[in-house]
């Protein structure tokens, strides 16, 4: 039986003006996952559309997309979209997933990837881990925030760390859009929920502005670290123990570099409306 588009097909010259094609390719970092999306397909990007591809119902579904927005030899500028639409400075994950991207296509074992926050330099250690230089982390002195105490930080992107003895998945889903959406932060934050288990080792949750509950998160670990570290609850460098694997935080000088995996698990083809 023809489809719908076949029979309008025949009956006007072109409905190609109702979809757009666009490449991608799909990634992963410890269960956080991007679409890489690159020129020129990068700039039929809007909320809308990346809401669309992120959702699992409607799209690929993912946690966000990373638009490639220019590229040469072995670096590149990187937009990141959260999946409701929305941007963001930093993604340690989604630096991480860029820089294997560009790696894979220039063959280079150094690159570089610029993003809203800042400019990071990544090296491939082997076939998935990555090693990215984070570049400044700025640490806030504790505050209360309505009976809680946390610990502001900057990642190139926000951040609210957390102690507790022992953070739970309630703690998490009932602590994480509470501080996200506090008026204190009136572009939200991200949340971090800390647990900490030895001289170098933290076992963090992660609720992710504009995305929720999260498996991984680079930007996150290195928050967690960097207020360990700071804070004299750990010592560089910080294993980081997520729910989806681990990451390895190095701290000194208020500067952070994060070592992790990613990998690319699909590419293909879809349209837009």
């Amino acid at each position: 039986m023809p489809t719908l588009r076949a029979i309008l097909g025949g009956l006007t010259p072109s409905i190609d003006w109702w979809y757009r094609s666009v490449q991608f390719s799909k990634w992963q970092a410890l269960g956080n996952s991007y679409l890489v999306v690159e020129q020129p397909d990068a700039g039929l990007l809007t909320p809308q559309r990346v809401q669309r591809l992120c959702s699992i119902s409607t799209g690929i579904g993912s946690d966000g997309v990373l638009e490639i927005t220019a590229r040469a030899d072995t670096s590149a500028v990187v937009t990141i979209w959260n999946p409701d639409g929305s941007t963001a400075e930093m993604s340690g994950n989604g630096v991480r997933i860029a820089a294997r991207w560009l790696a894979s296509e220039t063959g280079a074992s150094e690159v570089t990837i610029e993003t809203a926050g800042r400019r990071i330099a990544a090296r491939m250690l082997d076939a998935l881990d990555v090693d990215t230089d984070v570049g400044a982390v700025t640490v806030e002195q504790p505050e209360m925030l309505d009976g809680i105490e946390l610990t502001v930080v900057s990642v190139g992107n926000p951040h609210a760390v957390i102690r507790l003895d022992d953070p739970t998945r309630d703690d998490l889903l009932r602590l994480g859009p509470l501080v996200e959406n506090h008026s204190r932060f009136p572009g939200r934050t991200n949340v971090q929920l800390v647990g900490v288990d030895g001289r170098h080792d933290l076992t963090v949750l992660v609720w992710e502005r504009g995305a929720g509950e999260t498996t991984s998160s680079g930007s996150s670990s290195v928050a967690a670290a960097a207020v360990a570290v700071e804070r004299g609850w750990c010592d560089s460098p910080v294993t980081v123990h997520l729910p989806g694997g681990d990451l390895l935080v190095r701290v000194a000088a208020g500067r952070a570099s994060l070592t992790g995996p990613a990998e690319c698990v699909a590419r293909g083809t879809t349209t837009l409306p």
